[in-house]
């Protein structure tokens, strides 16, 4: 059977839903019948159809075949700041079983689902919920964005130790060249590649749409 994943990233504004975009065009191209989700999303505008927050919409749009927004984003907050905060001020309640209800759907149309998080790993949700409950939750193997920039090996080893610490697997990781100015870009994936204790799946090229950076992508560790 395939296994749904989650992807967390070492911070906010390194590029997952770029990187899971990537990963949903990759396992298209297998054949696979993929869905992306963001079961929480600060951040959105209101539109005819309700809030409606850009990542999600990408995701959506990269999902073969493509399901409905709200299995895709059953949470959806307006303000663009950290999920609880938005909650508090908006007067929105943040439970599991509506987003535990949105994945078991998508499941059941999807051979794999990719579940994108909101920001790093240990983002708080609610008074009792935060981000890295949910791949224990839901079971998932972790692929892990890391946004190539300066302090990135710190950041990614952090990640990766947190991730193993709260008993999930670290499936893989994707190096996400975001500063392409940066100097010693490769000696730093290079060192990331030593250190982390899970293989590279791909080092995503600046500039690229989802589709043609999902060709950087070599997923048989994630079989």
């Amino acid at each position: 059977m395939t296994r749904h994943l989650f992807v967390a990233g070492t911070d906010t504004g390194i590029g997952k839903t770029h990187a899971t975009q990537a990963l949903l065009h990759a396992f298209r191209a297998r054949g696979e019948r993929v869905a992306g989700m963001k079961p929480i999303a600060s951040g959105s505008e209101r539109t005819a159809d309700g809030l409606r927050n850009q990542d999600a919409l990408d995701l959506q749009a990269a999902s073969d075949p493509r399901p409905a927004y709200a299995v895709v984003n059953p949470l959806t907050l307006e303000q663009a700041v950290a999920p609880h905060l938005a909650a508090q001020a908006e007067g929105v309640a943040l439970h599991w079983p509506p987003l535990d209800e949105a994945f078991a759907t998508l499941t059941r149309t999807h051979d794999r689902v990719v579940v994108e998080g909101v920001g790093g790993w240990m983002v708080p949700l609610a008074e009792e919920m935060s981000m890295e409950q949910l791949p224990s939750r839901w079971r998932l193997p972790v692929v892990l964005v890391v946004g190539i920039r300066l302090g990135c090996i710190s950041h990614a080893r952090l990640t990766a130790l947190a991730i193993r610490a709260h008993g999930c697997e670290l499936a893989g990781w994707i190096a996400n060249l975001v500063d392409p100015a940066m100097p010693w870009i490769d000696g730093n994936v290079q060192t990331l590649r030593r250190l982390l204790p899970a293989p590279l799946l791909g080092t995503l090229p600046y500039g690229p749409a989802p589709s043609e950076a999902a060709r950087a992508l070599e997923l048989s560790a994630l079989d």
